[in-house]
């Protein structure tokens, strides 16, 4: 018979996964390291596994005892089935960017979450580094794990996933492509296929917002590069000891909005249901092109599954509120189609001004148009109202119909963005748009700005 003596002994040998249409243009042959084959559904159970045998090892993980770490969710997961397995109990704590289906899955497997905020600084209390170091110090027969600067980490990749790919591509392998977040991944592989070959090329894969690739660069710190992102797995605000930059040829920063399409390209083009740092590796791998040539053979890692990433990148709400999904716009109705249904707030010309101002504090909004019997006969906006304070501190028991300001523009249905774009002006903060069947909406800069690409 042939079973394994529980679900540790299922993790590693991954397949390798040719990709096609996601990388047409390549001139090479890529495959991909699917890591989501791991029964914890990354790349993570590698480490994970490593670096709690190597704790025992050395006693500084005790029977009983509590495993605590930061984590962006895969590494905990991973932590989880060895604990679950051994006996452990187990503590994560989370940044608040991170996917609530990795929060929920977390808890489900008996992991206690703790969330902390993202953007703060790494040495700010409440910095989910810090959260884990202070836990660690307070928990009894507790061990903190420190992937970023736990060599086992690295090693773990060292010994099982470098091999693995070694053998699978008959050492035919040229480039390693991958993103960078503790860097045990990259190091760790960069270390043994590099003692095979020394001429295989290792690039990172880093994101807007990370200090990664300008340090391997110029050797520079940069903290003005440091700014909240939302791409997960990725990139760092720190420099991990794990990170072994001599290892690594180059780096390439890819976006948030590239690394989340692409994510959804390599679901709907190859049928890999692959999480957001495999996005960022593709479009990589496309911005490296020039890097490779038709003989050669490049392998990426996708680390994580797309079931992390759900309610995110692949949630067409989620991905169309930051300008991510790829829509075609070009008509006034387009900027608005994500609340085209609410109804166009509206003030009247008898009102007083208190009135519209406590309507623009309960819906956020910062124009009006004004109404009278015989339709849209004025506006008022946040400035004007502003300019009508300082000029009057009674203003606000005034009627509308004294300070409004002109009515605003009104367009119909399938007029173009650049036709509408060009009606805003200082004194015209907003255009109405004529839905039909006595139906407005308006249309405001904000809009404009949301719609472009």
């Amino acid at each position: 018979m042939q079973y394994a003596e529980n679900i540790l002994g299922t993790i590693g040998n991954t397949p390798l996964v040719r990709l096609n249409k996601v990388t047409e243009g390549i001139d090479a042959l890529v495959l991909a390291k699917i890591e989501s084959f791991n029964p914890g559904n990354s790349a993570k159970d590698r480490m994970a596994t490593k670096m709690i045998a190597d704790a025992e090892a050395d006693g500084r993980l005790k029977p009983g005892g509590t495993i605590i770490e930061g984590t962006s969710g895969n590494t905990g997961m991973g932590l989880a089935l060895v604990a679950i397995i051994k006996g452990y109990k187990l503590i994560c704590v989370i940044s608040d960017k991170q996917s609530k289906e990795k929060m929920d899955i977390l808890r489900a497997v008996g992991a206690k979450v703790v969330v902390c905020p993202t953007d703060v600084e790494p040495t700010d209390p409440r910095s989910y580094y810090s959260v884990s170091r202070r836990l660690a110090e307070e928990t009894p027969n507790s061990w903190y794990v420190n992937q970023y600067d736990n060599p086992s980490n690295a090693l773990a990749h060292y010994e099982q996933t470098g091999p693995e790919i070694w053998e699978q591509t008959e050492g035919k392998i040229t480039h390693f492509v991958v993103g960078v977040g503790t860097g045990g991944t990259i190091s760790g592989i960069a270390k043994y296929l590099k003692e095979k070959n020394p001429n295989i090329k290792i690039w990172g894969i880093d994101t807007y917002g990370s200090v990664f690739k300008k340090y391997h660069e110029t050797g520079i710190f940069d903290e003005n590069e440091i700014y909240s992102y939302i791409t997960e797995g990725i990139g760092e605000d720190i420099l991990p000891k794990n990170v072994n930059f001599s290892l690594i040829d180059g780096f390439t920063k890819v976006t948030d909005k590239d690394a989340a399409v692409y994510t959804r390209k390599i679901a709907v083009e190859e049928g890999i249901f692959a999480g957001n740092s495999a996005g960022a590796v593709v479009k990589g791998l496309l911005q490296l092109k020039e890097h490779f040539k038709p003989e050669d053979v490049v392998v990426a890692l996708f680390h994580d599954s797309g079931s992390r990433y759900v309610g995110k990148m692949y949630n067409d709400e989620w991905m169309r509120e930051r300008g991510f999904l790829e829509e075609v716009i070009t008509k006034a109705e387009d900027v608005i189609k994500d609340h085209i249904d609410k109804p166009l707030i509206v003030a009247r010309t008898e009102e007083l001004v208190s009135h519209a101002i406590e309507r623009m504090r309960k819906y956020k909004i910062s124009q009006i148009p004004v109404m009278d019997i015989n339709g849209f006969v004025g506006s008022l906006d946040e400035s004007g109202l502003f300019q009508s304070y300082i000029s009057d501190k009674n203003s606000a028991e005034r009627p509308i119909r004294e300070i409004m300001g002109k009515p605003y523009p009104i367009v119909k249905k399938g007029t173009t963005i650049e036709a509408v774009s060009k009606l805003f002006s200082r004194e015209n903060a907003a255009v109405l748009i004529d839905l039909e069947n006595g139906k407005f909406h308006i249309i405001t800069k904000y809009d404009i700005i949301g719609s472009i690409k």
